[in-house]
């Protein structure tokens, strides 16, 4: 993981960019409250669902931005979404096992902002990244070169959280349905 993140301040509007893309820079505990007291009001599985569906699309949406910019593709995009979750603070991601053609990979994720901002909290605190890996490896899936192995349609879960006293999370992507 390279240590520095490239962050652009527009000097006239205040917008930060990283990669070309506009971004938000809030403490862990502003955006961890928000999170959580959302999840109270609509019900964690409600929440959880919604959260899903929004991060694929925001993964799937960011890969592309990403690999145009950078001029990289495949899995290579996967695996640098992953250095810059890590780099803005969202835990150290790690692909431990990856198979697109199978829409298949493992990822570990140690030092979880969620279980970070939550230490008395329990069970799996960190479902909210579960569609941004599904949303990362169907972009893979989806921009693959004519005659090149095309895997299936996929889908993410949680499969254990360091909030549920693990060392680490895990988070298994596999076909959908």
């Amino acid at each position: 993981m390279q240590p520095q993140l490239p962050i652009d301040v527009d000097p006239e509007t205040g917008v930060w960019t990283t990669d070309a893309l506009p971004m938000l820079y809030v403490p862990r505990h502003f955006f961890t409250n928000n999170h959580i007291a959302v999840e109270e009001a609509l019900g964690r599985e409600v929440y959880a669902e919604s959260l899903y569906k929004a991060g694929y699309k925001s993964a799937y949406h960011w890969c592309d931005k990403e690999a145009a910019q950078h001029g990289i593709s495949g899995m290579a995009v996967f695996a640098h979404y992953l250095n810059r979750l890590s780099q803005r603070g969202w835990g150290l991601f790690t692909i431990v096992e990856s198979d697109p053609t199978r829409a298949h990979a493992v990822v570990h994720l140690h030092f979880s902002s969620f279980v970070l901002a939550q230490p008395e909290a329990r069970g799996k605190l960190c479902y909210m990244f579960a569609g941004w890996f599904a949303g990362a490896m169907d972009w893979v899936n989806d921009t693959v070169a004519e005659g090149q192995n095309r895997g299936p349609a996929s889908q993410s879960v949680e499969s254990q959280c360091a909030g549920e006293c693990h060392g680490h999370c895990v988070f298994v992507v596999s076909p959908r349905g």
